[in-house]
């Protein structure tokens, strides 16, 4: 049902996240990004399809062409997929994964630290709505 989309799944509560999907949406203007909240059914369902029961839900990720990018790597596959000047910063694959990966999660266990944290998820603006995939 979703195997053509090319998918971001973000913390919906998470200020941090939210703007990510923001910058993203400025960025995207042919709109081949769609959107789902880690609390909506169809994200549930998703990371139950690529990563089974009980996967850590405090991660970023991105599907594309039926394969799931998580962390470090799935920014680098949204950078890839933004083209442009942005493609600079594929530099990053050049750090070891583990290495990437460590910073990424230091980030995210302390996101709402640093960020703050929302009481519900974003709302999207009714001329982007179509692009976030909610149940």
């Amino acid at each position: 049902m979703y195997e053509d989309l090319k998918i971001v799944i973000f913390d919906g509560v998470c200020n941090f996240c939210n703007a990510g999907v923001n910058f993203l949406i400025k960025r995207d203007p042919k709109g081949i990004f769609c959107f789902a909240p880690l609390q909506s059914d169809i994200s549930k369902e998703l990371i139950e399809k690529f990563h089974g029961p009980g996967f850590d839900l405090s991660t970023f990720l991105f599907i594309k062409d039926g394969v799931c990018y998580k962390r470090s790597d799935a920014i680098i596959e949204i950078i890839n997929e933004l083209g442009g000047y942005w493609l600079i910063f594929r530099i990053l694959v050049l750090i070891p994964k583990p290495v990437r990966d460590f910073f990424y999660d230091l980030i995210a266990q302390n996101r709402y630290k640093i960020f703050g944290k929302r009481e519900h998820c974003m709302v999207p603006s009714k001329d982007i709505r179509k692009r976030f995939l909610i149940s």
